[in-house]
């Protein structure tokens, strides 16, 4: 059953900084999103915000208005998840003693930033207190339990299929779970391996926080998830959600899921418009060739 959730992306709705929040207000299958956060738009329908059309989820300007908003509606949220990825992955002065307020008012804490807050001592002794939980999703498993690239991706029958950017926050997650869903609609049984935290909390079986690995494991894990994919479902095609960019200066990534996972396919994913790289407009984006 999917756990009933408020969204925090205070200032950053409207921007790349809230892609977290993005996509759980598409769909989440692991959270039901009863409502989001950010003072900036009040009084809208989060949907419209970021999806052009309306999905029922309103916006309100704090996290104690969103707990109030829930539990007058007769659906309190046990969870608030940080729908933020800032640059660095932290949280600013405000926005840390937001959600460590969000712990005082007893909801559990599900984040996906570098910044690891269960082992901030400040949320620790409040979530004591409060008798709730911190989830770090980035944080990466113990190095005894990562896996060293083996070659296992050659016992993988499915055909795979990697979505790469030109750019970050281009929509790589979302095109890989349309290409898994449309597929599955058509009846090709298709399993999507993410790559990223909101595709964790979208609900993705298989995944990996790419960004969060020692290097030398990073083709182990990817290798790992698609197999394990396999060896469990039994998929006629597997969809590798890519990460960052081929060519960001800042968040380069794609060509260790080519090493990986050894893709059959490849959908390129490009932003048109765009005349420079995502955060950074001093880096003109490099043409398509």
């Amino acid at each position: 059953m999917a756990e009933p959730a408020i969204v925090y992306c205070q200032d950053g709705l409207s921007t790349t900084v809230g892609k977290t929040a993005h996509g759980l207000i598409r769909f989440s299958r692991r959270f039901e999103v009863l409502a989001v956060v950010d003072r900036q738009h009040v009084g809208k329908d989060a949907g419209t915000v970021v999806l052009g059309s309306p999905n029922g989820i309103p916006v309100l300007a704090s996290i104690p208005e969103a707990v109030s908003y829930c539990q007058k509606r007769g659906t309190p949220a046990s969870t608030l998840v940080i729908g933020l990825a800032p640059d660095g992955g932290r949280l600013s002065g405000t926005q840390r003693q937001e959600v460590l307020g969000a712990v005082k008012l007893g909801l559990h804490i599900v984040s996906g930033l570098h910044q690891f807050l269960s082992e901030d001592p400040d949320f620790r002794r409040e979530a004591e207190r409060a008798g709730v939980r911190i989830l770090d999703v980035r944080k990466p498993p113990p190095r005894e339990q990562l896996h060293f690239f083996s070659g296992k991706i050659r016992e993988v029958k499915a055909v795979r299929i990697a979505v790469l950017g030109t750019d970050s926050a281009v929509g790589k997650r979302t095109t890989a779970w349309l290409i898994v869903d449309g597929l599955n609609a058509l009846g090709v049984k298709a399993e999507l391996v993410g790559t990223g935290q909101t595709a964790w909390l979208q609900g993705a079986r298989y995944s990996i926080m790419l960004d969060s690995l020692v290097n030398d494991f990073v083709t182990g894990e990817i290798e790992h998830a698609v197999w394990t994919a396999w060896q469990e479902q039994r998929p006629q095609a597997i969809v590798v959600e890519g990460q960052g960019s081929l060519l960001h200066p800042a968040y380069p990534g794609g060509f260790e899921i080519l090493a990986a996972a050894r893709p059959e396919l490849i959908v390129l994913q490009h932003a048109p418009a765009r005349t420079a790289y995502d955060g950074f407009p001093d880096y003109p984006m490099d043409p398509l060739p």
